[in-house]
């Protein structure tokens, strides 16, 4: 396991660290410790989990992890000493797996870590499902508007323009969605004002 721990309180740290170290006895696990979080940590380290230790996280912290989390998603265990619900609401957008408030307890370390893990991978599969939901929408709007332009141009059927853009996608060996796009390209170009 691969830990970057973000901490400007030496002892609190240290104290993290032992208290990872103590639920993963024989394991070894790679613990780094850095006063503030940057972007670059990430991608450095490539942590496999970030746990933050604060007082209370402040507005660049939390954009920082925000850009973290579409860039570069790890998951973020978040140990605070105080909080307010605008600064809770704000964590877990930035996409904090869990947020633990009025600070650190090692004894709580292995179930916090793993509901962490927990709770990042479910987010992970929901953020990848609703990437492929839009992607497929996408696809099937360009489809739509290549049937559109084939009907129009070649007094085709709905059913005609489909069948002509599939039996294109299948001789060239390109999804279909890529030749409905070369479509409305070409039919851009071609319109009045176009480039």
């Amino acid at each position: 396991m691969n830990v970057l721990i973000i901490d400007p309180d030496d002892a609190r740290a240290a104290s993290v660290a032992e208290g990872i170290r103590a639920d993963h006895v024989g394991q070894d696990p790679s613990i780094t410790i850095q006063p503030s979080f940057e972007l670059r940590m990430l991608r450095d380290i490539d942590p496999d989990m970030v746990i933050i230790a604060c007082e209370s996280p402040d507005r660049d912290m939390l954009e920082a992890l925000q850009v973290a989390n579409e860039s570069v998603p790890r998951p973020v265990v978040m140990f605070v000493d105080r909080s307010d619900a605008n600064s809770t609401a704000k964590a877990v957008e930035a996409g904090v797996a869990a947020y633990i408030v009025d600070g650190f307890n090692p004894k709580r370390m292995s179930s916090v870590l793993t509901v962490a893990a927990q709770r990042f991978a479910m987010m992970q599969s929901l953020r990848n499902d609703l990437n492929k939901a839009r992607a497929d929408l996408a696809a099937r709007k360009t489809v739509d508007r290549a049937k559109g332009i084939l009907m129009k141009s070649r007094n085709l059927s709905e059913d005609e323009a489909y069948k002509l853009l599939r039996k294109h996608a299948m001789d060239t060996g390109r999804p279909i969605h890529a030749v409905a796009a070369d479509i409305l390209a070409v039919s851009d170009l071609l319109s009045p004002g176009g480039e």
